[in-house]
């Protein structure tokens, strides 16, 4: 029970980092692959200071805004450029976050990580508090996935789909299109901070190889095979993934190839992954056959 509570626990907190990429990806269309890197600050800056005695919540509404500063930081100069080169700029930023938690030992402990990180006050640590905190992620997803319904149904979200499919189309209209791919990627930047600082206080040990191009990876997976571009989607996604992967620990392999279970599992795991895809190319939930998902 206590491992079924806990799986259901990571598809939530991959829902709502897959939700934050979607917005990026689905709606504005930026292939942000350094999206794990708002992730990562989200989880350290939650962590660091909740072990500097600030109180839980306090640390996860900081994370959140260093999350989003951030990612304005990084939108302004990196929005100058597009197509790959964009893409590329963000994997840059997200391998320099990752080397800065790898060598600032003073700060992040390096690669010894993080541990203790406290959950909040109402939630019980270790395996006593996985019934409530399995409801603060399902609390957390659901106001995620209402925030972004919201948001991409209004004049906001519209103008992002515009400018994914036709950047001069929204020109004409007047839209200041640098503006509006600014505030995807910060509104993207804190819903990933959010989902790092669920991690972090969930798992209660960060490290820096927890924000490797494997998470983003993982997370761009959630949203294309759940539909991009939908808010159902990502949540169908992440769910299929996180629930997948787990599955696939279950394998019966003969006790001679042992030592290769996990290869084994990985290439189980990739080769029905890519059969799903080519199947359903457009996702489970394609974009053009649902209207308001």
């Amino acid at each position: 029970m206590d491992y079924l509570l806990h799986v259901m626990i990571l598809a939530l907190i991959y829902s709502v980092f897959a939700m934050s990429l979607n917005l990026e990806l689905g709606y504005a269309g930026l292939y942000n692959f350094g999206h794990v890197a708002f992730f990562g600050i989200g989880a350290y800056v939650s962590a660091l200071l909740s072990h500097a005695g600030v109180p839980v919540s306090a640390a996860m509404i900081c994370a959140l805004a260093a999350a989003g500063i951030t990612g304005a930081l990084l939108a302004v100069p990196a929005l100058r450029v597009s197509g790959d080169y964009f893409g590329i700029a963000t994997l840059v930023f997200a391998e320099m976050f990752r080397l800065v938690c790898l060598n600032e030992r003073w700060l992040t402990k390096g690669p010894m990580g993080l541990p203790g990180i406290p959950r909040p006050a109402w939630i019980a640590p270790g395996v006593e508090g996985m019934p409530a905190y399995l409801l603060f992620a399902f609390l957390a997803a659901v106001g995620t996935f209402v925030f972004i319904r919201r948001l991409t149904g209004s004049p906001f979200g519209r103008a992002l789909k515009v400018i994914r499919e036709d950047e001069h189309m929204a020109q004409a209209f007047g839209k200041n299109i640098l503006l509006f791919k600014v505030k995807a990627i910060v509104a993207g930047s804190v819903l990933a901070g959010w989902a790092g600082t669920l991690w972090a206080h969930y798992i209660s040990y960060i490290s820096p190889a927890d924000f490797t191009l494997t998470e983003t990876i993982l997370v761009l997976l959630c949203v294309v095979l759940g539909g991009r571009g939908t808010n159902w989607g990502p949540v169908v996604g992440a769910i299929a993934v996180v629930f997948f992967g787990e599955a696939v620990r279950f394998l019966p392999i003969p006790p001679a190839l042992t030592r290769y279970v996990a290869p084994l599992q990985g290439i189980i795991y990739g080769g029905i992954l890519v059969v799903i895809m080519m199947k359903m190319p457009n996702g489970m939930i394609p974009e053009h056959r649902r209207k308001n998902t």
